[in-house]
């Protein structure tokens, strides 16, 4: 796809981000089914991002588009092949999103809130950390201020991308 560094340069620079900060959240963009990818390309790139270990990944399906050099590539993937590895790469992303947050289960952290929001039937005030990790503390009153920065410990789940939390 005409980047200009290798796997190997991305993961180096990885590890120095990690050295420089606690815990960065590293997140990426991951195209699936690009003409050419075969099932051990996809399987490599599987691995890749399972050892980076990324907070978040954004996963699409490659779509041909007219023009472009890549839309007369030989060996197009199929739906079904892309579909397939999206949904697995997809699977990846939410197990290791979780685990990125367990990470965090109980420490300290700021949260910059800003919206009410109603998460199974209960009103919480909603915002995320430096890491973005998505946290929610309740509603406990009317006039409760809904925006601006506290500092909470993080709690459960209550949901697989929320974390609720106690102000400290």
């Amino acid at each position: 796809m005409n980047r200009h560094y290798t796997a190997a340069e991305f993961k180096a620079g990885v590890e120095r981000l990690r050295k420089a900060f606690k815990d960065p959240a590293i997140t990426t963009d991951v195209i699936v089914g690009f003409p050419g990818e075969t099932d051990g390309d996809f399987e490599e790139s599987y691995r890749f991002c399972e050892d980076i270990g990324f907070y978040e990944m954004h996963i699409f399906k490659y779509s041909k588009r007219k023009g472009t050099v890549a839309a007369t590539l030989p060996n197009q993937v199929s739906d079904a092949k892309k579909d397939e590895r999206s949904n697995k790469m997809i699977a990846l992303r939410d197990r290791l999103s979780v685990e990125y947050r367990k990470h965090h289960l109980g420490t300290e952290a700021e949260v910059l809130f800003e919206e009410e929001k109603t998460i199974d039937g209960k009103k919480y005030l909603v915002g995320h950390t430096k890491e973005y990790i998505l946290a929610a503390v309740p509603v406990t009153g009317p006039g409760q201020a809904v925006s601006g920065v506290r500092r909470v410990r993080l709690g459960e789940f209550i949901k697989p991308d929320i974390l609720e939390c106690t102000v400290l």
